[in-house]
């Protein structure tokens, strides 16, 4: 149904790639409206804007903001640009943070500004804009809130400690805000992503071994796609999936089982 989600919008924060592009070009193929806000390089600019076109000539209004997703100031401009009480998701697909080890004999060991900034972009980013949206009363009657996850969550991966640490908060966040502002509306959930190549998945070192163990151990033998996680983001923002609230949601082909 290409009006299932006339006049609504989607606010993606780090939907230039990935899961996040994944997410906005399924909702946009279904008529929702689609806000990016990211931080790329100038350089890069260009090969998003095609990427860009293709969500507009499916039909929607596209905002994009590439600007830093951290400050007050950016906060300030994505919410005077989107009409009151139209947001019917907020998606936080923010993937910046430190991939370093606990120890090193050189200088290269996580440290604590590694881990708040870690922590701060993975985590609890997501609680400063759900709050911020809520002032300015820019949600939805019916609104769902969603970040994504990892398995990292709960199982130790090497040189993801400040990640690792994020999503624990990420999610914890997640359950307090499904309690707290289940009476305005607002479903909170995660998605549990499976092992995805994505940019940020390949900057982890030792990201190819992880990959090649993945499929093995997947029953699928294949490893998540970008497009697998935007399915079930789609999914999540259905009328159907209203009573879902508080879940931290696999979307790994099983693949957290074994």
């Amino acid at each position: 149904m290409k009006d299932e989600f006339k006049n609504s919008w989607a606010v993606i924060l780090g939907g230039s790639q990935g899961l996040g592009f994944a997410s906005a070009r399924k909702l946009a193929s279904h008529g929702m409206n689609i806000c990016i806000v990211h931080r790329d390089r100038k350089s890069d600019v260009s090969k998003l804007e095609n990427a860009f076109n293709d969500l507009r000539d499916l039909g929607v209004e596209l905002k994009t903001f590439n600007m830093d997703l951290l400050k007050i100031e950016t906060q300030k401009e994505v919410i005077a640009a989107i009409p009151q009480g139209s947001v019917s998701l907020l998606l936080h697909s923010i993937a910046k943070g430190s991939v370093k080890p606990l120890y090193a004999e050189n200088d290269e060991a996580l440290d604590q500004e590694d881990f708040l900034l870690t922590i701060r972009a993975m985590g609890t980013s997501w609680l400063e804009w759900t709050q911020a949206f809520i002032k300015a009363g820019l949600f939805a009657k019916d609104a769902r809130n969603l970040a994504f996850t990892s398995e990292g969550n709960k199982k130790a991966l090497k040189y993801y400690g400040a990640v690792s640490a994020a999503k624990a908060t990420l999610e914890s966040l997640m359950r307090q805000m499904a309690l707290e502002l289940a009476p305005l509306g607002i479903r909170s959930n995660c998605i549990q992503a499976g092992v995805t190549r994505t940019i940020s998945f390949n900057r982890i070192p030792g990201s190819e071994q992880v990959a090649q163990f993945t499929e093995k151990r997947n029953p699928f033998h294949r490893l998540t796609r970008p497009e697998d996680v935007a399915n079930a983001v789609y999914l999540l923002t259905k009328e159907e999936a209203a009573w879902i609230n508080g879940a931290v949601i696999p979307v790994d082909g099983g693949e957290s089982i074994r």
